[in-house]
């Protein structure tokens, strides 16, 4: 059952989010591109009924504002502060999925006191090579000439398991959707902010929190090479695999990705003062 959304306002700008649940330390999560608060509804509905869970829409994507600034990830970062000002929220466990786990690294280098802990899910710290730039410029390419249904047709095939594909169709239909309806002008942007983005492996050694790392097992986008290779760098950071599942892996086998991060949680429990 769909939540109930709610709004704030930052720099004038409207963000559209979820929260749910009660708990001392709120969970809060960072969508992927160019998805919006919803592809975390399998995670809220489990976890809220021991903590606080929030989901928002980064600006220019879902129902919130795209705004005048700039898109960079550093400015997505910049604004995910700012909505923890905004709730009054002090530290938060953070969890980022793909583009969600880039603006997590961006702002826990920026304010890494605001993070109880961080779950980075089907991400990396790498910065794009020149192929995926080039990638990326192509779709630009293509949306411009085509629009976002093709764009949302091609990604699906991507950014799932070839069984996730054919077992998980609501799923795979919940994701073409939302790529299918977004803005063309602000996914291209996004798009733009992604290229740009700077390395952040530097980051990870300085990260002191409790830090949890999930991969599917079949993820093409950001394959397990990448996560092991931030498990390195985190001291006493933990990694999982998600098996059966490709680049979206909360929603591939919600089942395991819960039972992952319910365990992080817990952990948690005994380490707060």
């Amino acid at each position: 059952m769909p939540f109930a959304a709610k709004e704030t306002e930052i720099n004038g700008n409207k963000v559209s989010y979820f929260d749910e649940g009660h708990g001392d330390i709120p969970v809060v999560f960072l969508h992927g591109f160019p998805f919006s608060k919803n592809m975390w509804q399998p995670q809220l509905e489990v976890l809220k009924e021991s903590y606080r869970v929030i989901a928002y829409d980064v600006r220019g994507h879902g129902s919130s504002d795209a705004g005048t600034a700039e898109f960079t990830i550093s400015q997505f970062a910049h604004d995910f502060i700012l909505f923890l000002d905004a709730l009054r929220i002090p530290q938060a466990v953070v969890c980022g999925l793909s583009m969600g786990g880039y603006i997590a690294l961006h702002a826990i280098e920026k304010a890494p006191e605001r993070f109880a802990a961080l779950v980075l899910a089907d991400t990396q710290c790498f910065a794009d090579t020149d192929a995926a730039r080039e990638k990326r410029k192509k779709a630009i390419d293509s949306i411009r000439e085509k629009g976002m249904t093709p764009y949302a047709e091609e990604s699906v095939k991507n950014l799932f398991a070839p069984a996730s594909l054919i077992d998980k169709p609501e799923a795979v239909n919940r994701i073409r959707h939302t790529i299918a309806q977004a803005s063309d002008d602000n996914v291209t942007k996004t798009l733009m902010a992604l290229a740009a983005r700077k390395d952040t492996c530097n980051v990870l050694p300085a990260v002191t929190c409790p830090v949890l790392i999930l991969v599917g097992s079949e993820d093409k986008v950001t394959p397990i090479e990448a996560a092991r290779k931030m498990h390195e760098l985190v001291p006493g950071s933990h990694l999982q695999t998600i098996e059966g599942a490709g680049h979206v892996s909360n929603l591939e086998n919600p089942e395991a990705f819960n039972t992952a991060l319910e365990a992080f949680l817990h952990s948690l429990l005994y380490r707060v003062v």
